[in-house]
């Protein structure tokens, strides 16, 4: 008998239901908050994903599934992706270096603090989306009998 959730244990439940939130709301701290002390995008990413699987473990990997798709977890790839070397781009274009944020708003402090957020917004969306795109592929493979 092969079990994909925890249905007997009701207190890891409980727990899971009230830490997965918080979880949750740390990883966004750390990723907006980043440029200001120590975090990030990458760590918020991986905190990030950290709370989902938790979820998936605790009441099983199918519900993770249906709530977020292999598609969207490639489109929050592309899109992380794309927001870094957008923001590089951008620069290029406003006639700086490639992610040279002093050009990126009216004063040099300015376009730092947005190249930063921007930059660190689309390292910790495509962190989170590939860890938990490395779980699911371990969690779809079967072992041999």
């Amino acid at each position: 008998m092969k079990r994909t959730e925890m249905k007997q244990y009701d207190i890891i439940r409980v727990a899971t239901k009230l830490l997965v939130p918080f979880i949750l709301l740390f990883a966004l701290y750390v990723q907006f908050h980043g440029d200001f002390g120590p975090g990030g995008g990458f760590q918020a990413g991986v905190i990030f994903a950290a709370a989902i699987l938790l979820y998936a473990v605790v009441f099983g990997i199918g519900r993770v599934r249906r709530a977020i798709p292999d598609r969207v977890l490639e489109l929050f790839t592309t899109l992380g992706v794309f927001l870094y070397i957008g923001t590089g781009y951008v620069g290029l274009f406003k006639g700086g270096n490639f992610l040279n944020y002093n050009v990126l708003a009216h004063e040099a402090p300015h376009g730092q603090h947005w190249g930063i957020f921007t930059v660190e917004l689309g390292v910790g969306i495509t962190v989170a989306a590939v860890v938990v795109s490395i779980f699911l592929a371990f969690a779809r493979r079967r072992t041999p009998p």
